[in-house]
């Protein structure tokens, strides 16, 4: 059995190996290590059995590398392809919804009748810690002194009344952030 030479190999298929690899994928590096892999493997083939066709294992494995990494490609583009066409859908759904904004229905007195019934309904404290802080300005240090509870505790009291109303006004979410 005889081996075969690499450097025999490399000189006599590697430039048209490269460029039968370069015309399916069309990246010199992949085609590079496509066939640097490809006469490698023959190389290492050789030393096990005797070729009987060169040119057929070298385009063999160079087909077979060519088409998975064509493969690959392929799927990255269709996984792009679905994140950029959800993006596009989640734009147009921002677009339509801040056409659609009405800001005088926002500011209407049903808002505000909703917002005023859920600041009557939370517990005393969390209502008058939330009154303090957003629409009075004060400090957490001042209505903390003012309640009589620690800083924590008029965090603890902000943090409820703003879930109270974040889960309440579901439809005005955009919105919130201008009052909570």
């Amino acid at each position: 059995m005889a081996q075969i030479n690499f450097n025999s190999i490399y000189t006599t298929y590697y430039r048209k190996a490269f460029l039968f690899t370069l015309s399916y994928v069309h990246n010199d590096l992949v085609a590079e290590d496509i066939v640097s892999e490809a006469i490698i493997h023959l190389w290492e083939l050789s030393k096990e059995k005797e070729i009987p066709s060169i040119e057929a294992i070298l385009i063999t494995y160079i087909r077979s590398k060519s088409l998975n990494y064509l493969k690959h490609i392929q799927a990255q583009e269709n996984v792009f392809q679905t994140l950029q066409h959800k993006g596009q859908r989640e734009l147009e759904i921002r677009i339509s919804t801040l056409e659609a904004c009405d800001p005088k229905e926002i500011l209407s007195g049903e808002f505000r009748e909703k917002v005023n019934s859920l600041l009557a309904s939370m517990p005393e404290k969390t209502r008058i810690a939330f009154i303090r802080d957003r629409l009075d300005g004060k400090s957490h240090k001042e209505i903390a002194e003012e309640l009589g509870i620690s800083v924590k505790g008029v965090e603890y009291h902000l943090t409820k009344a703003v879930r109270i109303l974040r889960d309440n006004l579901k439809e005005y979410a955009p919105f919130l952030f201008f009052f909570i």
